[in-house]
């Protein structure tokens, strides 16, 4: 698993920095919601099997709630059964920055925002075929973009 990820990660490394949000804690407060704040600017996690896009089935593009920036295809979504959005891939791979999280006393991977930063949730290696990933994101962490 270390050696997936870690080729990930340095791939990921080299996000556009030109891109990248500077909003103030005061900004993102005014922006968000109390309980998108917690999850994206904070770190925290939803209940699971509680966000509006766990059984979500509309077609589109998931993007992030702070910034607009594109994440997911509804072509990727699947239901994990663990209680959140999860997804086989990101729609485009610098859109999001990939951490190394230690805690809880665990490895797991944290998925980010490239643009602005906000935790989106973690990703896995124990996905559906053909990427074998499993992108465990909030509903918090996403606006729906239908698809026309």
């Amino acid at each position: 698993m270390k050696s997936f990820f870690a080729g990930i990660m340095t791939l990921l490394s080299s996000t556009n920095m030109e891109n990248k949000m500077s909003n103030s804690q005061d900004e993102w407060k005014n922006k968000l919601t109390t309980e998108q704040y917690n999850v994206c600017r904070l770190g925290g996690t939803e209940s699971p099997f509680s966000g509006k896009y766990y059984k979500h089935d509309e077609r589109g593009i998931y993007v992030c709630v702070a910034c607009g920036q594109e994440l997911f295809s509804s072509n990727t979504k699947f239901d994990s059964g663990t209680g959140w959005p999860s997804f086989k891939d990101v729609v485009n791979s610098r859109h999001v920055t990939l951490i190394d999280d230690y805690s809880y006393n665990m490895h797991r991977v944290e998925v980010r925002c490239s643009k602005c930063e906000s935790h989106l949730g973690h990703v896995f290696n124990d996905g559906p075929p053909p990427t074998g990933q499993r992108w465990c994101i909030n509903s918090v962490s996403l606006d729906f973009k239908k698809a026309e």
